[in-house]
């Protein structure tokens, strides 16, 4: 059996980018916890500011934390493509997320040399049932 690739960039030096690529990123205190090759977890700390009527975490807000979920999938594959960009998301609310950190764990399915196609869904913490589900394509620089 063989063991998975190693992950091309770390966790540490991931979110570092992607918070100085995407300031949003910053803005949200999203936290990188986990980047291995094709798998990321991700966390958006609860914050009162991220909520709409009725208590509920913004669809932006899950968008954000989707996209940088997704982008750390494709960098744990490639490394520090800071030109790679989202071609496409596409993201299923299934519950509402109520006050709490949002977790996000996403897989990288496929890569090519073009394109990635990832998947993600998203959890409030300490609740095992999806708030969300997405799936999308990173386009990716020409070598």
């Amino acid at each position: 059996m063989s063991r998975p690739p190693s992950p091309r960039i770390s966790a540490t030096a991931y979110q570092n980018l992607g918070r100085a690529a995407v300031p949003l990123a910053e803005l949200l205190d999203i936290r990188t916890e986990l980047l291995q090759y094709g798998h990321a977890r991700l966390r958006l700390p609860w914050d009162e500011q991220l909520l709409r009527p009725g208590g509920v975490v913004s669809g932006p807000a899950l968008f954000a934390l989707t996209d940088m979920t997704m982008y750390g999938l494709v960098m744990s594959a490639r490394g520090a493509l800071e030109m790679a960009v989202t071609s496409d998301i596409s993201i299923r609310f299934l519950r509402a997320a109520r006050a709490g950190d949002v977790v996000a764990d996403g897989y990288l399915l496929r890569i090519g040399r073009r394109l990635a196609t990832c998947e993600v869904r998203m959890f409030t913490d300490g609740d095992e049932r999806a708030v969300a589900h997405a799936t999308g394509t990173y386009a990716l620089p020409a070598c």
